[in-house]
């Protein structure tokens, strides 16, 4: 097998499932997912010497945007009147948009220590007060104060080394 179909198969087999369960969430069939992944992969593959951030937030990027130049090609073609298009289009770049907030998110925190990632989750996604994530987590106020400070930074510097800009 040549070199090139060898790093297409390696990127394929490492990074498709999470990116099909992405696309699958926007897409209205498995077939559209299928060539969106496909297609995704080889953009990477094409671009991959020039890729300065993280592998799989560029992967999604590049995703988002097939999907959303998809969306804008089948709108030409329908020709629905112009106030649709834009409120539909407005509607699926937002929910795109989301869920790749969501995923870009969820890699971030998967990279952070256990007893940063527990105090985000606990301050900004369960909206415990610090005195509640202390009950929660078994620790004192204070711990979860400084922890939670040392943990934004931590993952604004993930965030930053994954090319996600807030």
């Amino acid at each position: 097998m040549p070199l090139h179909e060898q790093v297409v198969a390696e990127i394929y087999r490492e990074h498709a499932p999470a990116l099909r369960r992405f696309v699958m969430g926007i897409t209205s069939s498995p077939d559209q997912a299928e060539d969106v992944v496909q297609e995704t992969i080889l953009r990477i593959w094409q671009r991959a010497p020039g890729i300065t951030t993280s592998m799989r937030s560029y992967l999604f990027r590049t995703a988002r945007n097939i999907i959303i130049d998809n969306f804008r090609r089948q709108q030409r073609r329908a020709q629905q009147t112009q106030t649709d298009d834009l409120e539909q289009m407005a509607g699926t770049v937002e929910h795109v948009d989301g869920l790749l907030t969501k995923v870009l998110m969820e890699e971030a925190l998967a990279r952070l220590s256990a007893e940063h990632r527990d105090v985000i989750i606990a301050l900004h996604y369960r909206r415990f007060t610090a005195v509640e994530a202390a009950g929660q987590l078994n620790i004192p106020t204070g711990t979860v104060k400084s922890r939670a400070f040392y943990a934004l930074k931590a993952l604004r510097a993930v965030l930053d080394e994954m090319g996600v800009k807030p």
